[in-house]
């Protein structure tokens, strides 16, 4: 009897193109805040670490509705606010000032300066090389700036200590609610080498089809 083949990996040109990737259904309906909301997810208003003259970046933003609620608010005065998602399906409405939306693959998308906040809920999930989008995050904060994202280590398939090399690199790491914190910039670089992802491993613990990334290294 012939075993099981893994799956091929997929390169993240590919991966974007996955029905898991592009037709995920996080952050369509998500807001500012409320029961399903960023400031749940994130454990905080992000308008409360902003202020006049401050940036915030969040990617895979989906139909941006929460970055429409931000920047509606009084307090989003003189706040620049941008999203990025891969798939342009974002709300049709007139955009506030302040707020560009950008359709385009996080990982292979280059920010423009830098950054107070930066944000993800749920994205990581669905990008393969998470670790190197990580490190180049890292980059694009502020030196004062904050990075907040959901993230599962069991989304990664790495024979190493994961959450110890992060806290390495200077992030934290919530294992209770899953949530990835980096305070300033810095650099980063991840002593792995990633080889592809597989989008058929079904739902991670969120219930949604999520993406496995692959590394190598130890």
């Amino acid at each position: 009897m012939t075993a099981p083949q893994d799956p091929p990996l997929l390169n993240d040109a590919t991966l974007s193109r996955s029905p898991v990737v592009a037709n995920n259904a996080m952050n369509r309906e998500r807001g500012l805040r409320g029961v399903n909301s960023y400031a749940r997810e994130l454990g905080f208003d992000p308008l409360s670490r902003l202020a006049p003259g401050t940036a915030w970046l969040d990617l895979c933003c989906g139909s941006g509705r929460a970055l429409f609620e931000a920047a509606g608010d009084p307090r989003a005065e003189g706040v620049r606010i941008t999203g990025v998602d891969l798939v342009d399906f974002f709300l049709p409405a007139v955009r506030p000032a302040g707020l560009d939306l950008i359709a385009a693959d996080a990982t292979g998308w280059t920010a423009p300066g830098r950054y107070d906040l930066i944000t993800c809920v749920h994205g990581l999930h669905y990008v393969g090389d998470r670790l190197g989008l990580l490190a180049r995050i890292a980059s694009w904060l502020t030196p004062t700036g904050l990075f907040v994202a959901d993230f599962d280590p069991a989304g990664l398939a790495l024979a190493a200590d994961l959450p110890g090399e992060l806290r390495r690199q200077g992030f934290e790491y919530d294992a209770r609610r899953r949530r990835l914190v980096l305070r300033g910039a810095r650099e980063v670089v991840f002593p792995y080498t990633y080889l592809g992802a597989d989008d058929t491993v079904g739902p991670n613990y969120t219930g949604q089809p999520a993406v496995r990334a692959h590394y190598t290294g130890t």
